[in-house]
């Protein structure tokens, strides 16, 4: 096998694995906000959307981990929501913010 065939098949190896082990923020999403809180429209909680395009990525993040702590913050009366500090991973935060990011509306 000469050098030059070689090469392409590292490099589709090397990207199937980091692809792999890549943290999917839909998934999470699915497991875990889903019942409460949709992508563009509001269910118990507000839309990712909405989300998105009122809060800073330290906000959402706080938020998911400490929500009691950041609820008035927010300019909520109340929060009802869990924290997942002892569920998530950082890599798993960043993942499902990156996702709720990607519904930020597109300012031209």
């Amino acid at each position: 096998m000469n050098i030059g065939f070689k090469i392409p098949l590292v490099l589709i190896f090397f990207f199937t694995i980091s692809n792999a082990s890549q943290v999917n923020g839909e998934k999470i999403f699915k497991q875990y906000c889903w019942g409460c809180h949709h992508e563009t429209s509001v269910a118990f909680g507000p839309s990712f959307e909405q989300i998105a395009n009122q809060r800073t990525v330290a906000e959402i993040q706080g938020h998911i981990i400490a929500p009691k702590s950041m609820y008035k913050q927010l300019g909520h009366k109340r929060s009802v929501m869990p924290s997942f500090q002892d569920e998530l991973s950082q890599e798993q935060l960043d993942a499902i913010t990156n996702f709720i990011l990607s519904y930020k509306s597109k300012k031209d």
